[in-house]
């Protein structure tokens, strides 16, 4: 938009703005100003991309302090070249292993079946598995102390032609022109936009729905141990173990080492199987003694390294974390000048490993979309946000069916479901599965206004759509510098004399030059 347009719609909104001197004009050049509400790995990552953007934002996280879950999670190549073009890939790795196998055993420590290994000459990455305070450490770290605010948490928001204002717990606010909801499963940017909406009556009846929970699963990481005792823990790759029991402990424990010799573990139990699981329900999360009755409960269980209570003895009771594994994914994820991403707008089953990365996804995408935004103006910003979603929606509605099935091979205690397991792990020939993840990590969307990462693997993957503001820039200068007249050419001088026969050469035309 030119200068002299933005002026006069500025002039014909003086009236609103001189009420507020310190609000945004409507229409500007300057980028969005972003709230970001939630300092998880979805809310980190999005402010690192904007960081890169140069596109101003703040975090406001509603705890004190940063205390992720002290669980084991993994990432996929489908958000590794993001992490690349970042500078943070080889950091990523510093504390990951490869997951290139892992072994499916009852609870007698028998075989079940093998799970297929990736093949990093084929997907270029590995999958990789982590403590996940680590990855929240790091991502933390890439924020400027100055664009993060801790005990802040939303209590209400209100947009107007000039913005949104965020009203927060403890009194104060903060003006933004976009609101983005990071802030997880029960996330209360969410409940206020849906009140908000409701109050309208234009919330869609499955977003009034309850969230599913099917599953409760506590979570936590040992101390460094003896490798002498735990060989296992020297491997390159790390060794990963999943244990299933049988009708009378109808649980699954799994365990996987990472660096640092150290053990992440998890254990899984359905809701309305058990009275401790059901207990665990009415319980407060975050309360050691009562994640302690669960365990004392399941401390005979075996592994290859002893049993549970004997890796329970060494993690400290107070990292142990309890997770309620839900699922539901919302129709409505932005309206106005407010969107959601990660849990906030999809809680996907963490069977497949996939709810992270998702969260990283869509806070790729999203950037993409704000970057785009030029002027800032409400019509560019809903633009954006619809066009995120679009982009988002249909990728992440797909994955909903293969976290159902993966619950079911992993968790179910069903005969049906046993059956099923011994099927897939037993009957399935590797070439399909093999063929079935190169086709889930053909998506890796990254940033499109930075350099792309160099391609790594044989397999084809998703192009990556470009930047329509790169785009536009670019057909710009172009046109402007077709715009630009030759120079025209000197006149050759007339020989005086018969005898002076040098004559002087024509200046070279100027060549029209194009910006890229």
């Amino acid at each position: 938009m030119s200068d002299s347009i933005v002026a006069e719609t500025n002039n014909a909104l003086s009236s609103t703005a001189s009420k507020s001197s310190d609000l945004p004009p409507l229409v500007t050049d300057r980028p969005p100003r972003v709230l970001i509400a939630g300092a998880g790995l979805g809310g980190l990552f999005l402010g690192i991309l904007l960081e890169k953007a140069e596109i101003p934002y703040e975090i406001f996280e509603r705890s004190a302090e940063l205390k992720p879950l002290g669980a084991i999670m993994s990432l996929s190549p489908n958000i590794l070249p993001a992490f690349e073009q970042l500078g943070l890939y080889e950091e990523l790795m510093a504390f990951s292993k490869p997951s290139r196998s892992g072994i499916m055993l009852t609870d007698k420590l028998k075989l079940i079946g093998k799970m297929v290994p990736t093949s990093p000459e084929i997907m270029g990455y590995e999958r990789i598995l982590f403590a996940r305070p680590e990855l929240s450490s790091l991502l933390f770290s890439k924020i400027p102390s100055d664009k993060i605010r801790m005990s802040k948490k939303v209590a209400s928001f209100e947009e107007g032609k000039d913005g949104i204002t965020v009203a927060f717990e403890d009194g104060t606010s903060a003006h933004g022109d976009i609101l983005v909801g990071a802030d997880g499963t029960h996330s209360a940017v969410r409940q206020h936009l849906y009140k908000n909406l409701e109050k309208q009556g234009i919330l869609p009846k499955s977003d009034k729905k309850e969230m599913r929970r099917g599953y409760i699963s506590l979570v936590g990481t040992t101390t460094a141990l003896d490798p002498a005792q735990y060989p296992g823990m020297l491997e390159e790759d790390s060794e990963s173990n999943l244990i299933i029991g049988n009708k009378k402990t109808p649980y699954t424990w799994v365990t996987f080492t990472i660096p640092g010799n150290k053990i992440c573990w998890n254990v899984v139990v359905q809701m309305g199987v058990t009275a401790v699981a059901d207990e665990q329900f009415d319980c407060s999360d975050w309360v050691p003694q009562q994640n302690k009755a669960m365990l004392d409960s399941i401390r005979h269980f075996k592994t290859p390294y002893g049993t549970m209570g004997d890796l329970f003895d060494v993690t400290p009771i107070e990292s142990v974390s309890k997770v309620y594994f839900e699922d539901k994914l919302f129709e409505t994820w932005n309206h106005g000048r407010t969107v959601l991403i990660g849990d906030a707008a999809h809680k996907l089953l963490p069977s497949s490993g996939s709810g992270a990365v998702n969260a990283m996804q869509d806070a790729v995408i999203l950037a993409n979309h704000i970057y785009d935004i030029q002027p800032t103006s409400f019509k560019n910003i809903k633009t954006a946000l619809d066009g995120y979603k679009a982009d988002r929606f249909k990728d992440v509605k797909e994955q909903y069916p293969q976290s159902y099935m993966a619950a079911k091979l992993m968790y179910g205690h069903t005969l049906k479901e046993r059956i099923l397991r011994h099927i897939v792990f037993n009957w399935t020939p590797n070439f399909v599965t093999q063929k079935q993840l190169n086709k889930n990590t053909a998506y890796r969307p990254q940033a499109n206004f930075l350099a792309q990462a160099v391609k790594r693997g044989t397999m084809a993957t998703i192009p990556q759509q470009p930047s329509k503001r790169i785009q536009r820039e670019k057909a710009e200068a172009k046109k402007k510098a077709a715009a630009v007249p030759a120079a025209v050419p000197a006149a050759s001088p007339v020989p005086t004399t018969v005898a002076d026969t040098t004559t002087v050469a024509a200046a070279p035309t100027v060549a029209a030059t194009t910006v890229e």
